[in-house]
């Protein structure tokens, strides 16, 4: 498939303050991808030199196959962006809004019109009429997706889309992001770790400037797999007796008494978690919850970053 986005050996200084080092990765048209770093880890600056808005000291940007010049906005007409705080006319309707962003952008009356009926259906808001400036922010961020989409882009860049919306405006941009997928390609960046679970087809983290993983999220969890196996017993007061056998048992890395439970680190859970259950019935003891625990991006992304 084709990279719609490349960045080849990236560079990128404020005086003497390196912000990106070295930075290359490529995204594949109609994917997800999730840039994830702590704040201050580069990903706004990033994002800004793919649209143009700061020049690199070193290395190439390529949009659809075109290089991105810095002050030469060629290659946005393949790009919709979405900052994190999007900005509106408060005195419009949302049908107004997109009609100005149609007329400004020189899109046939008729395409704006048709296009804008079908965007503000796919975000939720086809019957608002309201003025923006009494819109919550998760409806500003739909409307925001709606105007990034209105011009068909090959790319859709999304610049913190829910990192100040609570859990069920979170979802709501999470599914209308899914839904754009089908469109466009679309590079979202977030250091909201679950909503690149949920979404993103490949990751890529940054930290102190620089690439440190990337690839398909469940080939990251994986790659840093540690199987772990959590055991719920009804009786509390048998964990610390439970929890020193476990830990002389030659195939167990690690065991520790959480508050949910006890957390087992072994080498093999489906080999040697046979070996624990046995050690449970043949003692006779109770047992809530016995779960093998699936690895976590947030455990990957916090033993990489540190």
């Amino acid at each position: 498939m084709m990279a719609v986005l490349e960045l080849k050996n990236l560079e990128k200084s404020f005086g003497k303050l390196e912000v990106i080092k070295d930075l290359s990765f490529a995204v594949e048209e109609h994917s997800v991808f999730g840039f994830i770093g702590k704040n201050g880890a580069g990903k706004t600056t990033t994002m800004k030199m793919i649209l143009g808005f700061l020049q690199p000291d070193a290395g190439e940007i390529y949009v659809n196959g075109e290089r991105v010049a810095y002050g030469n906005s060629k290659t946005n007409r393949y790009i919709g962006y979405l900052p994190d705080v999007p900005e509106f006319y408060g005195y419009m309707s949302p049908k107004e809004y997109l009609r100005l962003c149609g007329e400004i952008t020189g899109l046939p009356k008729e395409v704006t019109q048709a296009r804008s009926k079908e965007l503000l259906s796919m975000v939720g808001l086809e019957n608002t009429n309201r003025r923006i400036r009494g819109f919550s922010r998760g409806m500003k961020q739909r409307l925001g997706i709606a105007q990034a989409l209105l011009n068909e882009p090959r790319l859709l860049i999304c610049d913190e889309p829910t990192s100040a919306l609570d859990p069920i405006g979170r979802k709501e941009i999470l599914d209308i992001l899914s839904i754009a997928r089908e469109r466009t390609t679309i590079v979202f960046s977030t250091h909201i770790l679950s909503d690149v679970e949920r979404i993103a087809d490949n990751i890529g983290v940054i930290n102190d400037g620089k690439l440190v993983l990337e690839g398909p999220v469940q080939n990251i969890k994986n790659m840093k797999r540690k199987d772990t196996i959590q055991i719920v017993l009804s009786n509390q007061e048998m964990n610390t007796e439970l929890m020193s056998r476990i830990n002389e048992l030659p195939f167990v890395l690690e065991g520790a008494l959480e508050k949910d439970g006890i957390l087992i680190k072994l080498t093999n859970a489906e080999k040697f978690g046979k070996e624990i259950m046995s050690l449970l019935v043949r003692e006779d003891i109770p047992v809530l919850r016995y779960e093998i625990l699936e690895p976590s991006l947030e455990n990957v992304f916090l033993e990489v970053v540190g």
